[in-house]
């Protein structure tokens, strides 16, 4: 039998970072469903949450399993959800894109926490500014410009 375990932090944003999932109640009964697919479709989703125009995922991969393919049930199951269920007024759509790293086991905790207080979080930082965060804190290069 093989052993994996590869901890992935991962972020997507709404399309053109819209506000989508505007409320408090909202976003926890998103996330909440996001959990549960997740679960019915083996994905070890440990942590999830984020604010009004995206989302935080903490991930361990299985043996069968990429970032990619991960990030792609996730993200299109849920828009699927949202629409079908008519939970806003807009058609709910994810950004193409997302970012992804990897977590050492010994900085779990430390990203738990960071995920579950994003409301906090973002009541003094824009995503925007989360980005540019992240960005200079992994080195990367920014591709576009970040709208806040």
């Amino acid at each position: 039998m093989s052993w994996v375990r590869i901890w992935v932090h991962l972020v997507f944003s709404t399309k053109n970072r819209e506000p989508f999932l505007h409320s408090e109640e909202l976003r926890k009964q998103f996330f909440q469903h996001i959990k549960s697919n997740a679960e019915e479709k083996q994905i070890w989703l440990d942590s999830i949450s984020g604010y009004a125009e995206h989302a935080h995922c903490l991930v361990s991969l299985g043996k069968d399993q990429s970032v990619s393919k991960i990030a792609q049930l996730i993200k299109g199951e849920s828009s699927f959800w949202v629409n079908k269920h008519s939970l806003i007024r807009d058609k709910f759509i994810w950004q193409d894109d997302y970012w992804a790293v990897g977590v050492s086991e010994s900085h779990l905790d430390k990203v738990r926490l960071y995920i579950h207080g994003q409301e906090k979080h973002h009541g003094s930082m824009t995503f925007g500014e989360e980005v540019a965060e992240f960005m200079n804190r992994y080195g990367w290069t920014f591709i576009q410009n970040i709208k806040d």
